[in-house]
């Protein structure tokens, strides 16, 4: 499921694009969760993740610009869309990595160009996301976030830093074209990342946090010529 935040103190306002946001994700038949902020020290207090941020940059107390900077410090990589009464405001959302920005009063026209560009960015997902689709829900997977992926019974499990495991419907084959060179298929049913290997012996990948993984015999020289190349690159 998707998580959207929106974070304003005028409560109208906020109501507003909650409406908005809503009423698009419901049209692409894509369920969401809604969390609505009443200030930035409000939103930096919460600690789960958020795939998009609607953040208002001229807030009473801390101003959404310098709580997109402690976000964006921190572990927070979704969308960020500002929203402002002053064009010359967004000049310094650049540093913050802002998608786009939208304008008091916000127009529904403007709204919907914004939501749909997301939305494709979200479906093409960017070089170092997953986007993962189960059932009706989705949810952004950072390619930073995953040790390692595993097929069983025509089901793909994510294994994530954080020791959460995700699982959804999918061909290996079909999950390997989506991810990037850092991760390799050392097995019919293992893709790790090259980021978290600490060592290759005797046919296995030790991973970072003790798990290890089979090497098949037949991919066991590419896989050292990978492991190589890929550390050359870092």
């Amino acid at each position: 499921m998707i998580r959207v935040a929106i974070c304003d103190d005028e409560s109208q306002m906020s109501d507003q694009i909650r409406t908005m946001v809503s009423d698009f994700f419901h049209k692409k038949n894509i369920e969401i969760t809604i969390l609505q902020f009443s200030c930035g020290e409000e939103l930096l207090k919460y600690d789960q993740p958020i795939e998009i941020l609607f953040l208002d940059i001229q807030m009473q107390g801390m101003d959404g610009m310098e709580a997109a900077r402690k976000l964006r410090k921190g572990k927070f990589r979704g969308f960020l869309i500002f929203i402002t009464v002053l064009k010359e405001m967004v000049f310094q959302s650049f540093e913050v990595q802002a998608y786009d920005y939208l304008v008091k009063p916000i127009q529904e026209q403007h709204f919907k160009r914004t939501m749909e560009r997301l939305f494709l960015s979200m479906r093409n997902a960017s070089e170092a996301n997953l986007l993962v689709q189960k059932g009706h829900e989705s949810r952004i997977v950072s390619f930073e976030e995953i040790v390692f992926c595993e097929i069983m019974d025509r089901k793909v499990y994510l294994h994530l830093v954080s020791s959460e495991i995700i699982d959804f419907y999918d061909r290996i084959e079909n999950l390997e074209t989506k991810l990037d060179n850092r991760f390799f298929r050392c097995h019919r049913s293992f893709l790790i990342n090259l980021r978290y290997l600490e060592s290759y012996k005797k046919g296995s990948a030790y991973l970072k946090g003790g798990k290890v993984i089979p090497v098949s015999r037949l991919r066991s020289k590419e896989f050292s010529s990978v492991v190589l190349r890929y550390m050359k690159n870092l």
